[in-house]
This record gives structure tokens, sequence and C-alpha cells, in this order.
């Protein structure tokens, strides 16, 4: 078998998502954000197993990706964060998908093309990303509110970092413009729930945090990686290894070719600073990563296995990320289609 087993583990979804929903506490819905085809692990599989366990309320980011996810929630609600998309309408009334409408032409396009049909509505409250500004907000609100939107949300822009000052900003902000409405609100992702429950309001939408990410540190690992050997060879001193020629042994090095690369969404910039296992044991990369090679010094083992591990349980995804100077989402997203999956 010369691909790599991406073995993902629902039961830990299904327990992160309990923690979480602890962790918000009563009284406080607890959703699931499923876009980006479950962070890349496989909505056909994450989705059921959610939808099993209690989640009743998800959210993806395009029409698209609700139409899809439709068919293996049942009834449950499903709100689309980039809104009403010039196109979206019969997408979004046909799968009974819910826009969050997050700019004044997304409201005008709703209320003209699909009048009637449940809405969210997305605000601004410092990100400058998505949702409707302040100005704007104050002159449609009473619009907007007596047509019942059934959700009202923010995003925090710098919860992964506690002590961050923006995270009380966008609070005081979120109230400011949201205080005293009828409907239900929503600011915390992963997050947000973490920072405590004057962040929680009705609902809260954990991500990364359902995936086994930071900044959940406490989430039951998810995935596992376990990429074959292909080779291996005997480098005497002063010979190189890979591309560039940015690796020469020192000394009589065994190295281990594996299958997998950037192409399979294991980033070039992790490098010589990236490490997988054998069993206990930390084997270093050499060398470049390729499109569809990684080389690894084994010398240190007594017998080479079959297959190293680069995710698994003494690295996890933003170990990985690290050494790559990214985040655990890219990571994780990134996971391309050429493993053998495992949904266990």
């Amino acid at each position: 078998m010369g691909a790599g087993t991406l073995t993902i583990d629902l039961d830990a979804i299904v327990a992160n998502w309990a923690a979480l929903d602890a962790i918000a506490g009563a009284g406080v819905e607890t959703s699931a954000v499923i876009k980006a085809n479950a962070y890349g692990l496989g909505v056909d599989v994450v989705a059921p197993k959610l939808a099993a366990a209690g989640v009743q309320t998800f959210f993806v980011a395009t029409a698209e990706e609700g139409l899809r996810l439709r068919s293996f929630v049942g009834d449950a609600d499903i709100f689309v964060f980039s809104g009403h998309m010039a196109g979206d309408t019969d997408m979004l009334t046909q799968a009974k998908l819910i826009p969050m409408l997050n700019a004044p032409e997304q409201v005008t396009r709703h209320f003209s093309a699909a009048q009637g049909h449940p809405f969210g509505i997305q605000l601004d409250t410092g990100m400058n990303r998505l949702g409707i500004e302040f100005g704007d907000w104050h002159a449609l609100s009473s619009e907007l509110m007596a047509a019942g939107p059934r959700l009202v949300i923010s995003h925090l822009a710098c919860a992964d970092e506690p002590d961050h000052p923006m995270n009380e900003r966008q609070l005081r902000t979120f109230h400011e413009m949201t205080d005293g409405i009828a409907s239900r609100r929503s600011l915390a992702a992963t997050g947000g729930t973490l920072l405590g429950s004057e962040y929680h309001f009705e609902l809260v939408r954990p991500g990364i945090g359902l995936y086994g990410g930071l900044p959940f540190a406490e989430a039951t690992p998810v995935v596992r990686l376990d990429i074959p050997v292909i080779q291996t060879r005997i480098v005497q001193p002063f010979e190189t290894v890979g591309y560039g020629n940015t690796w020469e042994a020192q000394v009589e090095s065994c190295i281990a070719t594996i299958s997998a690369g950037y192409a399979d969404g294991l980033i070039r910039a992790m490098g010589e600073n990236a490490k997988v296992y054998a069993g206990e044991i930390a084997c270093p990369v050499v060398g470049r990563v390729s499109m569809d090679l990684i080389t690894v010094d084994v010398s240190h083992l007594e017998a080479v296995p079959d297959t190293l591990c680069l995710i698994g349980p003494h690295q996890c995804i933003d170990d990985i990320a690290q050494a790559a100077g990214t985040i655990g989402y890219e990571i994780l997203t990134s996971l391309g289609d050429r493993y053998h999956r495992r949904a266990t």
C-alpha cells in the first residue's frame, strides 16, 4: 500500500463536543461548525455522528456546503456564514438553509428574493471581516428585528489569546449592538467558549476544538496519520539528501523515504523542524519535503517499521503546525485525498 492511512476517531469528536457543551453550561446550546468538509475529515462521516449525539445546529461557510450537509443531519438547523449570495436563493430555500445576512445588500437580496424564509444576522464588532457594521445596524435593526431573525452573531478576532484586550472590546460592542433584542445571540467559537460564561450568550459554536486542535488544549486527539516507508538507504558522510542538497550526512546514516508530501497537505515549510515516530522513538525529517515524499533519519532504530507515524499519540496537528510556522487549522484542512481514510 503506497498511500498513508488517516484514522479519524469519531467518538473523540463527540467527546470533544460533549466537553465543550459542559463548559458552555446549562441554558446554552452547543452547536457544531462543520465547514470545509468537517475541517477536512469528511462531512459524510462526522455530521451523522454529531447529529446522533444530539447536535441540533450546524454552521457551514457556503450554501453549497449546506446543501451537501442537509442529507446527513435531518431537520437540524444549518446556518450559512457567507449569507445570501447572488445565485444562492434556490439552494437556501430548497435545502432549508439559514443565511447569516452580513451586509445591507444581502438584507435587500434576501427580503426581495426569499421573503419569509428564515435568516440570521452577522454583526461586525471590530474584526472587519464579515458582518453588518455599527452604523448600518443602527439603520436596519428595527426592520430586521421585526422580521424575527433566528440568530444574531458576531466573531471574536483574538479569542485564542485570553488576555488580549480585543476580547473585552468586542464583548462590550456586541452588548451595545444587541442588548434588548428578542433573538438568540452567539459570540463564541471554540476560543470564546473557553473565555468564560460572559461570552456564551444563548449559543456557542465550536469548530477546531471538536477536531482536537488548539486552543482547546484538553481536547481528545481525533486524527492519526501513519505513512508507509517506501525505501531505505545508507548515506555516506558528506552525501546529501533531497532537493537543494539542504541536508548533508556527517556520519554514515540510514535514511527512510516515506510516501507523503506537500501534495498530501504536509506543508513544505515544516522541513527539518518536523519529526515522525517509530513507536515511542522520534525520527527527524531530513532534507526538503517534496510533493510526494519525505526523507527521515532512522539510523538510531534497531529495525525500520513498515510505517512511521506523523500525527498520533506523541505529536498532534498543532505540533506539526508549529514546525511549519502555521496553525493547526491549516494542517488539518489540508490533509489530502490520497490517504486511505478510516473512520472509527
